[in-house]
């Protein structure tokens, strides 16, 4: 079996190795090993049997997520998936919201997601909030995205009864965790300006998913060529209901109109 994803549309498949192309092929003691279709393939030993685990694994996925979000709504929590590639400012963001929310006497939690290390929950950790650490590794190199069931169990470390909000800090990647439902009642992408104006095209399916684009580092704006007005039409090109906040999370500039949007919705109750 070969790679494998989920379509916008909730449709999902394999790119099978070896049945997609189970007849001969003759080359010529020159031509090339990389394949049209699929690059160079060569380096890999693929076999012959195919296993049909798409539908499985996104359902059982769901069903979790479900669960999850029922266990939320049945504590009174609104909880926001927090999306974004490395080192777009996510936790340096967090850091700030832990900050007012403590002041503000709501009780969070967060679901800190990462590959290795406690870095970042360490971060987190005396801002008033409960902590949850996932570490992903002991997957196929590292699982790229936190899923329902991941959250399921880091919510056992969780008092949820004593929680109004909870924040998801997903894995840093710019494609897999936009593809899993892990319960959240909306989803967030945390984006830097030092990453280009044509991502938004690149990896629609995150910009597509969320509701809200933090656009962070906009205090480097003087000192780079980013065209902020082209980010924002092709964000609206695969999103045009995004809403859109434009921050800097080391500054804190901008950060108000995030914080208001957090907290204004009841909780367990989708903000738009």
């Amino acid at each position: 079996m070969g790679r494998f994803h989920r379509h916008d549309g909730g449709t999902e498949h394999d790119h099978d190795l070896a049945q997609d192309h189970e007849h001969d092929h003759e080359h010529a003691p020159d031509e090339s090993a990389v394949s049209a279709d699929h690059g160079d393939l060569s380096a890999y030993d693929t076999g012959v049997e195919r296993v049909s685990v798409l539908e499985r694994i996104f359902s059982e996925n769901d069903r979790a997520a479900q669960a999850n979000r029922a266990a939320f709504d049945g504590c009174g929590v609104r909880c926001v998936n927090m999306m974004s590639s490395p080192g777009a400012g996510k936790t340096t963001l967090l850091v700030h919201t832990l900050r007012h929310l403590q002041k503000q006497g709501v009780r969070a939690g967060v679901v800190e997601g990462d590959i290795e290390t406690s870095l970042d929950a360490d971060r987190l950790a005396g801002l008033g909030a409960q902590v949850a650490l996932l570490n992903t590794g002991n997957g196929f190199g590292g699982e790229c995205h936190l899923d329902a069931p991941m959250v399921a169990r880091a919510l056992s470390d969780l008092d949820l009864d004593t929680l109004d909000l909870l924040l998801v800090e997903n894995v840093g990647n710019l494609v897999c965790p936009a593809e899993f439902d892990v319960g959240a009642h909306d989803s967030v992408m945390v984006y830097a300006i030092t990453e280009g104006e044509e991502k938004p095209l690149k990896y629609p399916v995150m910009f597509r998913s969320v509701g809200v684009v933090l656009v962070n580092k906009m205090d480097l704006l003087p000192h780079l060529d980013f065209d902020l007005a082209l980010f924002l039409r092709n964000l609206a090109q695969v999103n045009p209901q995004a809403r859109v906040f434009e921050v800097s999370a080391r500054t804190g500039a901008g950060l108000d109109d995030w914080h208001t949007w957090l907290t204004a919705a009841p909780v367990g109750v989708r903000a738009t």
